[in-house]
């Protein structure tokens, strides 16, 4: 599609679709024309929606995962489990989680995996908050429910070195029914639950 036949506004919005993950040039000219086409409260939704996101989400300041309120409602909640911390890659992952209902625990948000390919490093993730966090915390127990990837592999071995010999805290991580270079997230709610419960030690 040739960029000067198309008005800037219309041009500038395929631009900015066609950077998101997943979506390629002709996935943002689609989105663009549907919302051209669209009620104006549909696309006037959309703006707010994402204007929304930027302006009233943040990290918690104890489990890094996004929330309105810091610290978040998980962190918050007298009826969790204070004893017991889950360290996931990323949000979506505690939301998998959640999904299963059998964890009543805390959570850790590492905000990514390491990957040398991709020139990210354990100084990139919220490593050092997860260390500091055990230093001034009461937890017997860490589990380390990483991706079943390379790079989740890769964190895992590098958080098991990294936390190992600490007294009274046991270091787990989830059993191995998930499939092998699956992502949390998209693991359904049984398979999560007894990986969860079947958590292996490190």
């Amino acid at each position: 599609m040739a960029r000067h036949v198309l008005p800037p506004p219309v041009q500038n919005l395929i631009d900015e679709f066609a950077r998101l993950p997943g979506i390629g040039p002709k996935s943002a000219a689609r989105l663009t024309f549907y919302l051209l086409r669209a009620a104006n409260d549909q696309a006037l939704e959309l703006a707010d929606a994402l204007q929304a996101l930027k302006e009233k989400t943040q990290l918690c300041g104890l489990c890094f995962n996004i929330t309105e309120v810091d610290p978040c409602l998980i962190c918050a909640a007298d009826d969790r489990n204070q004893e017991l911390l889950c360290v996931v890659e990323e949000p979506l992952d505690v939301v998998a989680i959640e999904r299963s209902q059998v964890y009543d625990g805390l959570y850790h948000v590492l905000h990514g995996a390491i990957s040398p390919v991709e020139g990210i490093g354990p100084e990139d993730l919220k490593i050092a908050e997860l260390v500091a966090r055990l230093d001034h915390g009461d937890f017997r127990e860490v589990i380390i429910a990483t991706n079943a990837t390379l790079e989740g592999d890769s964190t895992t071995l590098y958080l098991q070195r990294r936390l190992a010999g600490r007294e009274g805290i046991r270091l787990t991580r989830l059993a191995r029914g998930l499939s092998v270079g699956g992502d949390l997230e998209y693991t359904d709610a049984i398979t999560l639950g007894r990986a969860l419960e079947n958590r292996q030690a490190l």
